[in-house]
């Protein structure tokens, strides 16, 4: 046969395969969410994700330090927080002797290179378990941007070189940056999660912290699944509002809204490469039922491939190891 095109010329060897590759993964492409916890010398797993920890602060200072010996630099902050210290305006959320504004400066006094980002939103540390304040079984959004205001605040004060608002409230990142700059505080940058989606894949996270509503779920203000072109209202209003970064969460069932967003603005765009999505890979790689590295390395390329320049995931470290080996 006299074929003028041969495509798999270019795929005959590693070192043409390796030449033309047209994405490549990177350490410092990821962000690690990491779960903390009160106490000393505490380590427990989460059941729903293996390998995955809530760490005490002091262990916590030990795995960044792994973590930062692999290359990887910046860190997302979640917190478990005692029921007992959750209430309805979640003010611990802003409490500067509780346990994640202490984390943060912890980690910043101890590692002043690495970049802290926080989470900006009331389910952890609220009563009823949601992102915003209800009042009569609603979410209401003005009253909680006050909330949220207060939050990033503290975490700008302890340190915190990016705030990430996870509510999905409309207007939070305005307002949020309006209190950031009042405050002093303009180079703390804002990565926006302006695709957030009320998403089946949140679940193993919500077992982390414990941090599930206690009553409705989070379809008033976390976007239907089905609606892309939404995204991109909800992307123009941060965008115009002043986020640093758009992100789209979760990552793999959304690659078309990753893409989607990358087109259309010039800003970073971030992924969360959330639990579930871990969860699913681990819980079949332990099963023998397909090669949990390839899968992990394959499902974060797609991620990069489709225009996310930032991935949130659990898979970090274990995938920095590969890719220094």
């Amino acid at each position: 046969m006299n074929l003028i095109r041969r495509p798999r010329r270019n795929r005959q060897s590693a070192v043409i395969r390796d030449m033309v590759q047209e994405t490549r993964l990177s350490v410092t492409d990821f962000i690690l969410p990491v779960f903390i916890t009160e106490g000393q010398n505490v380590r427990s797993e989460v059941s729903s994700m293996p390998g995955i920890y809530r760490y005490s602060l002091d262990l916590l200072l030990n795995e960044i330090e792994e973590c930062v010996d692999l290359g990887l630099k910046t860190f997302d902050l979640f917190p478990n927080i005692a029921e007992s210290k959750k209430d309805k305006y979640a003010t611990e959320s802003y409490n500067p002797n509780g346990l994640y504004i202490q984390a943060i400066g912890a980690i910043k006094a101890r590692f002043p290179d690495v970049m802290i980002m926080t989470d900006v939103a009331m389910d952890p540390y609220s009563s009823d378990g949601h992102d915003g304040i209800v009042e009569n079984g609603k979410i209401v959004n003005d009253p909680t941007l006050e909330v949220l205001g207060k939050m990033a605040l503290a975490q700008a004060q302890a340190g915190a070189n990016i705030v990430g608002p996870s509510d999905m409230m409309d207007g939070r990142v305005g307002y949020l940056r309006q209190v950031l700059d009042e405050g002093g505080f303009h180079d703390v940058a804002i990565m926006s999660y302006a695709a957030k989606y009320a998403s089946a894949f949140y679940g193993p996270f919500r077992d982390a912290l414990e941090s599930a509503p206690k009553f409705g779920d989070k379809k008033t203000y976390q976007m239907n699944p089905a609606n892309s072109r939404e995204a991109l209202i909800e992307a123009q209003l941060d965008y115009e509002e002043g986020a640093d970064f758009l992100m789209v969460k979760p990552a793999l069932a959304y690659l078309d809204i990753i893409k989607l967003l990358n087109d259309n603005f010039h800003l970073p765009i971030a992924a969360y490469n959330v639990s579930g999505e871990y969860a699913m890979i681990k819980a079949a790689a332990q099963n023998g039922w397909l090669d949990g590295e390839r899968a992990m390395m394959e499902s974060l390329m797609a991620i990069k491939r489709a225009g996310a320049n930032v991935i949130l995931t659990y898979f970090a470290k274990e995938a920095a190891r590969v890719l220094n080996s």
